[in-house]
This record gives C-alpha cells, sequence and structure tokens, in this order.
C-alpha cells in the first residue's frame, strides 16, 4: 500500500505531500488526493532526505574505535552510515554479515591496511597493504565498498610518511575508488598528502586544531595546497571525533571562505556516550551555532556525502530515489557545546530528530537521548 506523507514542512519552508510507493518516492507534490495510509507529522517538523553520516566507526570488534550501526545510525536520525577504516580486507566478511543484520544501511571505506584497526599504527607495517587482497575483497561486496581509507598521521605510519597513501592511490587508479584521507598531527605535513590527492578524494578532519599541521598553519606552501586541492575537487569533511574538530578553525575558515562539503562525527561508544560528539544532530547543531544556514548544514549530511560514495539513490527528496527520511524540529534550547579542544560555544537552537523512513519503513527516535542534557 502506498504511504503519504501529508503536508510536511520543507527546510525550505514549503509544505509538501510526499508519496511512497515499494521503498521508493513515487512523488512530491503540493496536495497528493490518491489513496494510501496517511502518516501525519506535527506542523513544527521539518523532513529532509535521509542523514548520511560518512565518516563513522560502525564494527563493534575493534575497541576503542567500535560501535553497532543501529545505535549510532537509526536510532538518532541517521539512515545512513559508512565505517571509515575500522576493518581491512581480513574482517570484510564479518563486516558484512553484521551488515545484513542492521536497520541503518550501511558501507565501508575500507581500510587499506588488511588488518584495520586491529592496531593502531596499521601503516608502520607496509606488507600489511595488499593491493590485490583489497581488490579481491572490493570485489566480492562491490555495493558495500564505498571508498578506502588512509590514515596519514604520526602515530599511525610511523617512518613511511606518505608512502601508504601512494599505495592508495594505485589501487584508487585500478578500481576506481575514492580514497578517504585522515589527517592529524605530523608527519607528513599536510601539503605533501594533499599534492597526492585528486577529484572525488576526501580529506577527513578537515577543521582540527593539532599545531602547525593544519588547514591554517601558517605556512604559504598549505595554504597553497588547500586551494590546489579545493580546485581539483577533493571533498573536505568535518569527521569531529574526540581529538580532531576546532571551533576556532572550522569559524577562521568561514571567514576565509574555506568550505566544509560534509559533516561527519567520527562517532564511536565512548565518544557517544561521553562526548564531546554524542551523535550527528549535535554536530549539526555545532554548524548552525558557528553560523552557518540550515539549507548548508543538511546539504552536508544528505545529498554531498551521497554523491561522495556515489549512491544516487540517496540524498535527495525527488522521485524514484529511495524513501529514506529524516523527520527533525529546531528547538529552543540554551545547550552549551563543546569541540575536540576544549573550546565551547553557547546556542539557544538545537536541531532533534525524531523520526526516520528507511526504504519506506517509518521509525521514531530515541529523542531523549538524542542531544544530551545540560
Amino acid at each position: 500500500m502506498k504511504q503519504i506523507i501529508k503536508n510536511v514542512q520543507f527546510i525550505d519552508g514549503n509544505r509538501k505531500d510526499i508519496v511512497i510507493d515499494d521503498g521508493e518516492i513515487e512523488t512530491v507534490t503540493k496536495a497528493y488526493n490518491g489513496k494510501g495510509k496517511i502518516i501525519n507529522v506535527p506542523d513544527n517538523m521539518f523532513v529532509s532526505p535521509g542523514w548520511i553520516d560518512v565518516h563513522t566507526h560502525a564494527f563493534p570488534k575493534y575497541k576503542p574505535y567500535c560501535a553497532k550501526p543501529d545505535e549510532i545510525g537509526y536510532k538518532t536520525g541517521v539512515t545512513t552510515v559508512v565505517d571509515a577504516g575500522s576493518i581491512g580486507a581480513d574482517d570484510l566478511k564479518l563486516f558484512h554479515q553484521m551488515k545484513m543484520e542492521c536497520v541503518t544501511r550501511v558501507f565501508n571505506f575500507l581500510n587499506i591496511s588488511k588488518v584495520g584497526l586491529s592496531r593502531r599504527d596499521e601503516l608502520t607495517d607496509m606488507s600489511l597493504i595488499d593491493a590485490d587482497l583489497f581488490k579481491e575483497a572490493q570485489a566480492t561486496f562491490p555495493e558495500m565498498v564505498v571508498g578506502m581509507k588512509a590514515r596519514m598521521s604520526a602515530s599511525v605510519v610511523g617512518e613511511n610518511g606518505t608512502k601508504p597513501l601512494v599505495e592508495a592511490k594505485k589501487i584508487s587508479q585500478d578500481t576506481g575508488l575514492p580514497v578517504m584521507v585522515h589527517v592529524g598531527s605530523a608527519p607528513p605535513q599536510l601539503d605533501s598528502v594533499f599534492h597526492l590527492l585528486e577529484k572525488g578524494d576526501i580529506v577527513t578532519h578537515c577543521f582540527h586544531e593539532k599545531a602547525n599541521n593544519n588547514i591554517l598553519t601558517n605556512k604559504s606552501t598549505v595554504a597553497q595546497a588547500v586551494q590546489e586541492a579545493l580546485g581539483k575537487g577533493v571533498y573536505f569533511d568535518v569527521g569531529h571525533g574526540t581529538s580532531s574538530f576546532s571551533f576556532l578553525i572550522a569559524e577562521a575558515a568561514k571567514k576565509k571562505g574555506i568550505p566544509f562539503h560534509s559533516i561527519s562525527t567520527d562517532i564511536y561508544e565512548l565518544n557517544q556516550l561521553e562526548g564531546p560528539v554524542y551523535n550527528l544532530a549535535e554536530t549539526m547543531t555545532k554548524f548552525l551555532a558557528i553560523g552557518h544556514s540550515l539549507e548548508k548544514v543538511i546539504q552536508a549530511v544528505t545529498e554531498t556525502p551521497a554523491q561522495m560514495i556515489g549512491k544516487s539513490n540517496l540524498g535527495r527528496l525527488e522521485k524514484g530515489k529511495a524513501a529514506d527520511l529524516t523527520f527533525f524540529t529546531i528547538d529552543d534550547k540554551n545547550v552549551e557545546l563543546q569541540d575536540s579542544f576544549g573550546h565551547v560555544k553557547q546556542t539557544n537552537k538545537i536541531i532533534t530528530p525524531h523520526a526516520v523512513m528507511i526504504n519506506g519503513e517509518y521509525m521514531e527516535c530515541r529523542t531523549n537521548e538524542v542531544i544530551r542534557s545540560d
């Protein structure tokens, strides 16, 4: 039976009916007069395409970077989670088994180290990068593997510098998959990383504040590399995390016109429960507090991440797209927001998800747990 979401408010302020049939959007129209099961939502509730969190740790095996997809997914308003490098080729079959048991849509950026985050220095040993094994794993689950992950920070690569990224780019050329690159403490330096990236690749943790290796580092070579990367079509992803998002850097980037393309959490069990991440809704709220528009914030968790992971059936509310939706409110509430470096910002507007639809199935969120109490 068709489902009709009646007179729901879009983020542009217009109200429309959304008609769902067999897990897809049949039409979006001002007033639908056909028959179907009516879904009414409160007048103050907005609808958007289902939220996509493009950087998570959605695999429960390896502590501390572990979580169950549904706990960070549909229960918090997120219809699609993308695991970012928790696993390598060794664990891909187990990851797929887990995915098949989830309500939330689950994809992954496969770690270029075959052992993934079973160890936290996974790129110190170049023998763990097995191109043939990676390509075999990706070919086995091509719908699930949307790219590869390479963590380019000192504690991960050791003496290898950008050598793992060079190998990742070779695999990228053979498979057509983008590389998501974690940037953090040097070495390697940002400019040496950015020079290797191409259109469609992703820089995550783009607004971290780590000394002498962030996008606003006072080096002309870094500033030039940032602009060159953006000019090539490299995506900048937030990847909040426990130690990778700074209000100061994000606000300075806004003033300088340095964009972000996707808002993601880098969430796992500990920073979901103890902060400073908590969930995607709170991370989105931080960007409202900085002064970005609701339209920009929503695009950064819907349309753009869908493009980044090559899933054209997601991210838009239009005919033929998957019936993945998020229903949320903008609530008046005084909240103190904290970034990863101890900086705080006050806000009186928060984003609160209330329900999702995934493949046409309507489900309520754990609203009381989404934005943590003061």
